[in-house]
């Protein structure tokens, strides 16, 4: 057993898998935290590296391609200190991360295992259900089903639709941007019926706009993983490009038909017309909302 023990976390390797606490100083980010304990098999490993930083060292590690639904749902966005393949090493600790480090190297070795992408998700990624409250509202998921209910710092149009409940089978990806304090971060679910959409996320239904605490709005990442998880797998899109000639579906998603793309458009309408209607929305926000929805199609 390779082991290293530090404030940040600690980092234990048995041969086959490299176990990864988070530390419980308040230091350690909450979303890594939140997470807990991560087991990586050896097969999900592209490499391990000891850095030199200043006072100290940091041990990265490298997933392979696909291996992991939080990197794939969080595209490399993580700010460095919440990155749970991470671990913040003391100066006098650098012999002891040079050896967790190098068991692991050759491990890799002598299981042959390769660098490229893998075909399927080798860790589960966040449990369910898992639930967060952000400024803009609570999303939750339960392993079949994402809901979302508005706060009431919530835009008015999105309070005034109620809960948003979305389906694993009305659902074509997920996109997830943190909030970086210097620009608002958003949670996008996009569906089959608002893959052309354009709207911006405070005014989207189906998008949380995270503006509040940048701590506390890291940990929709935890839902895009868990979500993520159980979608299609890359791999299936590039699979199926390779048989028909195609571009994969996630980097040029095929648009609904001509007639889909028209109904969508008359059902939110429809939707806000019934708010104005009804008085939810004032002349001056139903004009508005209108001109938005608008130019999103």
């Amino acid at each position: 057993m390779a082991e290293i023990i530090q404030r940040d976390g600690t980092w234990a390797f048995d041969g086959d898998t490299l176990r990864i606490t988070p530390g419980l100083h308040r230091s350690v980010p909450l979303l890594r935290r939140t997470y807990g304990e991560i087991t990586v098999p050896l097969a999900a490993v592209s490499g391990v590296a000891l850095e030199a930083a200043r006072g100290h060292g940091r041990l990265r590690l490298r997933l392979r391609d696909g291996a992991d639904p939080l990197l794939q749902a969080t595209g490399g966005r993580l700010p460095g200190a919440a990155d749970p393949y991470r671990l913040t090493v003391d100066a006098d600790r650098t012999g002891a991360a040079e050896y967790v480090a190098e068991e692991i190297r050759r491990a890799l070795l002598l299981d042959r295992v390769p660098q490229g992408p893998t075909e399927a998700y080798l860790l589960p990624g966040p449990p369910v259900p898992v639930s967060v409250r952000t400024s803009d509202g609570t999303v939750s998921f339960d392993g079949t089903r994402i809901r979302i209910d508005w706060a009431d710092t919530s835009e008015r149009v999105k309070r005034a639709t109620g809960p948003r409940i979305i389906t694993m089978g009305d659902l074509v990806r997920v996109e997830w941007l943190p909030n970086t304090r210097h620009e608002d971060g958003s949670l996008r679910f996009v569906t089959r019926e608002t893959v052309l959409s354009k709207l911006p996320p405070d005014k989207d239904p189906y998008a949380l706009d995270l503006w509040g605490s940048a701590r506390r709005d890291l940990l929709t990442a935890l839902v895009a993983a868990a979500v993520t998880a159980r979608l299609p797998h890359p791999s299936t899109h590039t699979a199926t490009a390779t048989a028909t000639g195609e571009l994969p579906a996630c980097a040029a998603p095929v648009p609904p038909p001509v007639s889909d793309h028209h109904d969508v458009l008359l059902r939110r309408l429809r939707e806000l017309g019934r708010l104005h209607r009804d008085g939810v929305l004032t002349d001056e926000e139903f004009a508005r909302t209108k001109a938005v929805v608008l130019r999103g199609f």
